[in-house]
């Protein structure tokens, strides 16, 4: 029951969106490229961040790029 609670959670690290532009889904609406997002939680192939409709969603690694 970990996903209730993830948009309070506190913000894993920072990330970097690098592209919007999906083969099978319409993620442009959602993320902006060169916008930073913060982490919640995150698998092998998933970050689950607060989306651009403030909310939160998991999207592939592919879409970003670690910041330091």
């Amino acid at each position: 029951m970990i996903h209730k609670d993830w948009e309070n959670r506190e913000t894993i690290k920072q990330i970097k969106c690098v592209h919007a532009n999906a083969k099978k889904f319409i993620v442009d609406r959602k993320l902006t490229p060169g916008k930073v997002y913060d982490v919640k939680n995150e698998t092998d192939e998933f970050y689950f961040i607060i989306d651009n409709s403030d909310r939160i969603a998991g999207f592939r690694k592919e879409y970003f790029q670690e910041t330091v």
